[in-house]
């Protein structure tokens, strides 16, 4: 019996005439992520798409997996595909879903033809398919509103599909149909999360963590290295660009007002950031900071460090509690590996009591009084370049 992986597009079905940019983008991610899998055709049709096995050694099991984890598919399936003949969609779905038939108690059929030449319209296929199902499962009965499976039958130009409904896909956009931005990754738990959110929108990211050698060790840098690679089974393959930053932290601490460096030193790496991001087609920045979180996360705060940078600020979680940031952190497997004991360069040097209303003209007479920019050029010059891809 052949198999298929059926997506279906959400908010993408909402476009107008550049649709198709969004569907290539979302094809080219299918392509990407199934190839280690097998050997699939990738096709789209009725704002549908479809991933059809063109060998018995593709792994279906390991495929839905991966489609489920691609940004801009609402809801996929898993189908039998069977001839456009009601008496084979019968024996199709009576067998390839025999082993949740026997354990469901309560079941209904959903039909949709999008072949009006179809000698039944979905109402008859349903009603029909039901009957017969109910003559080979007498155990089961019949429940419209809230059935334990739902028996799906989708006869489409290219053939029937048959399947136990649809399973939720990851949502939002393609990634890259809403151009990139590089994302400010810590090392903790929020900036994995940030960056995920982001992806989901369609941005494609590239990462930039800073490091303090040798206040931070090569085992905070694996760590934002392992962040990064589960953060890429949703955003796609990246480049993290590691910033040695420990010439420019050292000297922040030794010529500033000891409650403005944690502002300082943000507003630095906001420079870095920028400069990076801007060499590789970057059009905004990525963090990880929610509202009156830290210190550095006051609105006044906020205000002084993105007047650092000439890109847009982007900051996915900022009216989010840490609960909530958590939950999404242990859905894509982030959390156990970001509360690793690791330090990263933002808890060095933390001042006991930094100042939480800035005002900015103190900020610019602070950096008026350092030479930061050539420690921030050699920052960027030395940086290490690491590709993020999977498979």
């Amino acid at each position: 019996m052949k198999e298929i992986l059926i997506a279906y597009q959400g908010e993408m079905a909402l476009k107008g005439l550049n649709r198709n940019v969004f569907e290539n983008k979302l094809m080219q991610t299918m392509r990407r992520r199934l190839k280690p899998l097998g050997s699939f055709r990738v096709y789209n049709a009725q704002s549908t798409m479809y991933a059809e096995p063109l060998d018995d050694g593709a792994d279906m099991d390991a495929a839905f997996l991966a489609v489920s984890r691609i940004f801009g598919i609402a809801a996929l399936s898993r189908a039998a595909v069977v001839e456009k003949d009601f008496g084979a969609i019968c024996e199709t779905a009576r067998t390839y879903l025999a082993d949740r038939l026997t354990a469901a108690r309560t079941f209904k059929v959903a039909a949709k033809r999008s072949d009006k030449s179809f000698s039944m319209n979905s109402m008859e296929i349903a009603a029909q398919l039901g009957g017969y199902l109910l003559e080979h499962y007498p155990h089961l009965r019949v429940d419209v509103k809230h059935p334990e499976l739902t028996v799906m039958v989708e006869v489409r130009d290219f053939g029937a599909y048959v399947h136990g409904g649809k399973q939720p896909g990851a949502g939002g956009l393609p990634v890259g149909s809403s151009g990139k931005a590089a994302v400010m990754l810590s090392g903790g738990i929020d900036s994995p999360v940030a960056a995920y959110m982001m992806a989901k929108r369609g941005l494609a990211l590239m990462g930039v963590h800073f490091a303090s050698p040798p206040y931070t060790s090569e085992r905070a840098k694996m760590k934002v290295i392992t962040l990064s690679e589960k953060v890429e089974a949703y955003c796609g393959p990246h480049l993290l660009c590691v910033v040695p930053f420990t010439d420019v932290q050292l000297h922040i601490r030794d010529n500033a007002p000891t409650e403005l460096f944690t502002l300082l030193l943000r507003r630095s790496m906001m420079r870095i950031t920028e400069t990076l991001g801007r060499q590789y087609g970057c059009d905004a920045i990525v963090t990880g900071e929610s509202l009156a979180q830290v210190a550095s996360q006051t609105t006044q705060a906020i205000g002084c460090t993105d007047l650092a940078t000439q890109l847009p600020v982007l900051r996915p979680l900022i009216g989010m509690d840490k609960n909530e940031i958590v939950e999404i952190a242990r859905r894509i497997d982030t959390f156990e590996t970001s509360i690793l004991p690791y330090e990263d360069c933002c808890t060095i040097f933390t001042p006991a009591h930094p100042k939480t209303r800035p005002h900015i003209q103190e900020i610019l007479a602070a950096e008026a009084g350092m030479d930061l920019a050539p420690l921030e050029e050699a920052a960027v010059q030395a940086v290490e370049k690491i590709r993020i891809q999977q498979g």
